[in-house]
């Protein structure tokens, strides 16, 4: 979720992926960027596979191979990141053989009984066997501390390797949970998930699920939002149901679903022939949500990149871009370096109204997402005179045209406003090069609840994110 340049020594000028000038990371931060910003999926400059092959130079670069446990842990518990810590796992067993402290932050990282399969799944693809020890034992730690019901849910039937077979691999301690799990008397949970695949192809089943899953409130808000579809098609007479726990303002503070969770449910449903009150009450939800989003003082500028390459994240950006202005009152500003968003100018100042609703403004926005190149010193010329507080930048930082980072325009604003604000840069793809390596800049990646809590205390210690890392038990 959260990155930033803990030191200004640590930079030093390089090539980014785009071909254009920007300054390298320290490993621990550029591994801290891949862990809390990577789905494990190709993206405009970088395959899968290129991801889980820099994942491994970086451990095996780390002086201290704990960052890399802690650095695991905290992106899977902290932040919710799955396969791509399974791969840190798996790569770190490989290199810091004989560690103590190595078993316990396996057992630590698996949260789930998939986390175990997906991680022996990826040691054997990868390495084969034998699998190293503190992989076995960590795993079968875990798999020795799971209740009956977390054990049924993920038994991974119908997957090349199952919990059976992880069990069969790492040899846990006995339980009667596991033991009912390998004579295969382990009771089904009583689960939504459970209760839909009984119901089969019966399509009066299926509708008396939902029905009975609505009515007793038995379904999580996220559940809830990403099956909307099912919902609609299987059982519509309960979308009255569903629409009012979807705008009820204590399930989505609890829940703390981002802004662009509801949009992109919006896109999908639109195409799916959907009630037009559904649509409506995903619209109201999104803008309660917007009471999760903490109001920061002073003035702010939200800098959207319209590039090419942003086109895999626009989705995300947006959304966020658009609750921020409607949330702080900020200016937003459009940058792309071909000038498509306005004439060939290269940035656009966009007025928002704020009595808008946010999908109106992200549809707005979508509109004006055309491509081009992706220049840094355009958001420094549409500052203009404005002595901004904060500027936080929307990117993947992907730079290149004129192929120099923006460290002089920056400093060029600076003088010409007396401002010297706080810039929050997201890397909006972990690709792990920084654009500015200055003092009060903060290079973060990706979205979660916990983003604006980072925020706020990048400002109070610049090394906030690498020492809460350091700080994880292992």
């Amino acid at each position: 979720m959260a990155r930033f340049n803990a030191t200004v020594a640590a930079a030093t000028l390089t090539e980014n992926l785009a071909g254009g000038e920007a300054y390298s990371e320290t490993p621990e931060l550029e591994l801290a960027s891949l862990l809390l910003t990577s789905f494990a999926q190709d993206q405009f400059y970088r395959s899968a596979d290129a991801t889980f092959a820099q994942v491994r130079g970086l451990i095996r670069a780390l002086p201290d191979k704990r960052f890399a446990a802690q650095a695991g842990i905290f992106a899977r518990n902290e932040y919710g990141m799955r396969s791509i810590t399974h791969v840190c796992l798996v790569e770190l067993c490989q290199v810091a053989k004989g560690e103590k402290w190595l078993r316990r932050a396996v057992t630590n990282a698996v949260r789930r009984p998939d986390d175990a399969t997906e991680i022996l799944a990826y040691q054997l693809a990868t390495y084969g066997k034998p699998i190293p020890n503190a992989l076995k034992r960590g795993v079968a730690d875990a798999l020795a501390g799971f209740d009956a019901y977390r054990l049924g849910k993920y038994k991974g039937d119908g997957h090349k390797l199952s919990l059976v077979d992880a069990v069969n691999l790492t040899h846990p301690k006995a339980t009667p949970q596991l033991s009912a799990l390998m004579t295969g008397t382990l009771a089904a949970p009583d689960t939504w998930e459970v209760r839909l695949t009984q119901a089969g192809s019966d399509a009066e089943a299926k509708r008396k699920v939902w029905a009975d899953l609505l009515e007793s409130d038995s379904l999580g808000y996220f559940a809830l939002l990403r099956n909307l579809r099912n919902i609609t098609a299987q059982a519509p007479d309960s979308l009255p149901v569903a629409c009012k726990y979807l705008v009820d303002p204590e399930r989505i503070h609890k829940s703390l679903v981002l802004p662009f969770r509801f949009f992109t449910a919006m896109r999908e449903l639109k195409t799916a022939g959907v009630p037009s009150f559904l649509l409506g009450a995903l619209s109201d939800a999104m803008e309660i949500s917007l009471e999760n989003v903490p109001a920061l003082p002073g003035k702010t500028l939200v800098a959207l990149d319209v590039s090419g390459s942003m086109k895999g994240v626009f989705e995300k950006a947006a959304p966020f871009a658009a609750a921020l202005v409607k949330r702080l009152d900020s200016d937003l500003l459009l940058f792309d370096a071909a000038g498509y968003c306005n004439g060939g100018l290269g940035y656009a100042r966009v007025a928002v109204n704020p009595r808008d609703t946010l999908s109106s403004i992200v549809e707005a926005l979508a509109a004006r997402f055309t491509g081009g190149g992706t220049d840094f010193r355009l958001i420094f010329a549409g500052a203009g005179m404005t002595p901004y507080d904060r500027i936080i930048i929307l990117s993947d930082r992907q730079a290149w045209v004129g192929y120099h980072a923006p460290k002089d325009a920056h400093r060029e604003y600076k003088a010409r406003t007396g401002a010297d604000p706080a810039i929050f840069s997201f890397d909006l793809q972990g690709y792990g090069t920084l654009q500015f390596p200055e003092r009060n800049v903060y290079c973060l990646a990706g979205f979660s609840e916990k983003v604006f809590d980072v925020m706020a205390a990048l400002q109070e210690d610049r090394a906030a994110l690498v020492n809460k890392i350091k700080a994880v038990p292992v």
